[in-house]
């Protein structure tokens, strides 16, 4: 459970990261205002439509990996193993000290007076 659980906060980090470079790459939609007056660069690295839908789409994705990662360590974190109290811990309380007297009594030696009946006194 502990390599999962690292595996996931790798992943959750690293998505996160992915998250915040891709917002700062993408450019507002108060940028196109700008570009139409030339103080703005339309021709950017994706170009200037190719950009938003790009973008968005490796925001998006990365996002739903970031909740999912999320959801996973809430999990992860909630689950709480069953305590481990021996051999003997899965066996119900009433039925163990019922078989272990009736083995008991079974594997005990008869008395010696029961064996001889000629030594009981009438």
């Amino acid at each position: 459970m502990g390599l999962l659980k690292t595996l996931l906060i790798v992943v959750q980090v690293l998505s996160a990261l992915g998250i915040i470079g891709l917002v700062l790459l993408q450019h507002g939609k108060g940028a196109d205002m700008g570009a139409a007056f030339g103080s703005g660069s339309s021709g950017s690295l994706f170009g200037a439509s190719g950009s938003a839908n790009f973008l968005s789409r490796t925001t998006a994705a990365l996002a739903a990996v970031f909740f999912v990662t999320t959801l996973g360590l809430t999990y992860l974190g909630s689950y709480k193993p069953a305590s481990n109290i021996g051999v003997l811990g899965n066996l119900p309380a009433a039925t163990a000290p019922a078989t272990a007297s009736a083995s008991a009594a079974a594997s005990a030696p008869a008395p010696a007076s029961a064996a001889n009946p000629q030594d009981v006194p009438k």
